[in-house]
């Protein structure tokens, strides 16, 4: 049974990385509370999927900005300084999202300001996050680093948002919001103690210069996408996620399907969202095998088109659902098997996420290793923030089942066509990491 399990050998390692984890997992509960709470909210002052697939729009574009550029300059200063800093700008969002529910704005436009500020300095710390673990647990422990940190995510958002449709139905928005903005201050303490991290060697660089002199700029942005555009086997890690989550990525209707078509209210919308981050949770539990994995490429088709196809399934038991209401019956029976084909749909995901960028990790050198990661988190974060403004979109045309029928089938299609025109990275194997 222990093969089966998670291996725990970074945190016994790295007590650097063991207290990054450790404040990670109880800010990122937060995080998805207030994730939750901002969609509900939205759409209960709107009453509109497409308002909430907005929501993508105003975070999109700052995360891609501040992503891209934010990857640079983790390539050029001191990463713990760059962490520490983008941190307290999140923190210090949040505290105003909380405010303005304590205050009573009730302002969609208000909550679309604040969202876009959050994801902007989001994109500054995530990549420099992701640049930072290769050098807290080594390269060999990659694979069970990003697992543990998947673990970390699925628990966040399995509680976050059961929790937080629970909180906001019993307690409001306003103490829902105020609790990130106390749990996150664990992340914070853990990036203050890291150890000073300039990128590839020791440095006192305090400001935007890399240990060559030069300073981070958007030529150094451009020299990160040369470098991609020369190694296949990193580019297809991003374009396949692109097309799992344009095509498929459901949580912009999961509001309207678990208020208005199951009949559950924000309860059922919280087990719904909950239900996806169980499965990947129990996929991170139970990684072991995932470690000894080396056709890494292989692993991510896969597990895309299992995404695919159980995003469809879960649009037909929708259907059924909005069928059977129709009818006089009550809709509600069918929450638990739309829980379930969710649930699948987060263990699909899990186990793409961990081998995509255990490649990305592994194969991208130190000096671009930032300007990679940011790449990754402005496709990783920005991919669902444009599925969420399809599939909103889509939903108000062919409503919320057949969006989701259509989205998953076109995924599969889309990630099979991908590897007909790129069929070296099906044959990825992470003994022999060819970029």
């Amino acid at each position: 049974m222990p093969r089966f399990l998670a291996d725990l050998t970074p945190l016994r390692v790295s007590p650097a990385y063991r207290r990054l984890w450790i404040g990670n997992a109880l800010s990122a509960v937060g995080t998805q509370l207030t994730l939750v709470a901002v969609s509900l909210e939205v759409f209960h002052l709107t009453g509109s999927s497409l308002a909430v697939g907005m929501l993508g729009l105003f975070a999109l574009v700052p995360l891609v900005v501040a992503g891209l550029y934010g990857g640079a300059v983790a390539d050029h200063m001191d990463r713990r300084k760059l962490a520490l800093g983008s941190s307290s700008v999140l923190w210090l969002t949040t505290a105003l999202i909380a405010a303005q529910a304590w205050i009573g704005v009730e302002n969609v436009w208000v909550l679309y300001v604040l969202v876009a500020v959050h994801s902007g300095a989001s994109g500054v710390n995530q990549p420099t996050r992701g640049a930072i673990i290769p050098a807290l647990v080594g390269t060999k422990l990659l694979p069970a680093a990003n697992a543990l940190n998947m673990m970390t995510f699925s628990v966040a958002m399995m509680v976050g948002p059961l929790f937080g449709g629970l909180l906001v139905a019993h307690v409001g928005y306003a103490w829902t919001y105020s609790v990130d903005v106390v749990t996150f201050l664990a992340a914070l303490y853990a990036v203050w103690r890291l150890p000073s991290l300039p990128p590839g060697a020791t440095s006192n660089t305090g400001g935007t210069e890399s240990l060559d002199g030069r300073r981070a700029g958007w030529s150094s942005v451009v020299e990160g996408f040369r470098f991609l555009a020369t190694r296949p086997n990193l580019r297809m890690t991003f374009l396949v996620d692109i097309v799992a989550m344009a095509t498929a990525f459901p949580r912009a209707l999961l509001p309207a399907v678990g208020s208005v078509v199951l009949g559950g209210g924000e309860t059922a919308v919280g087990i719904l969202l909950a239900a996806m981050a169980l499965g990947a949770f129990f996929t991170g539990l139970f990684s072991g095998p995932l470690t000894r994995i080396v056709r890494h490429g292989a692993a991510v088709y896969w597990a895309i088109v299992a995404w695919g196809l159980v995003v469809a399934g879960f649009g037909v038991v929708v259907f059924l659902a909005a069928r059977a209401g129709a009818e006089g019956a009550d809709p509600l029976v069918f929450l638990w098997p739309a829980a379930a084909c969710l649930a699948l749909a987060g263990c699909a995901d899990s186990v793409s996420g961990v081998f995509r960028n255990t490649i990305l990790q592994s194969a991208a050198p130190d000096h671009l290793r930032g300007r990679l990661q940011g790449v990754f988190v402005v496709v990783v974060a920005g991919g669902p923030r444009v599925g969420e403004m399809l599939t909103g979109g889509a939903a108000e045309l062919l409503t919320e089942p057949v969006t989701l029928m259509v989205g998953g089938l076109l995924c599969v299609l889309g990630v099979s066509a991908l590897m007909r025109w790129q069929p070296g990275f099906l044959k990825y194997d992470s003994r022999h990491p060819v970029p």
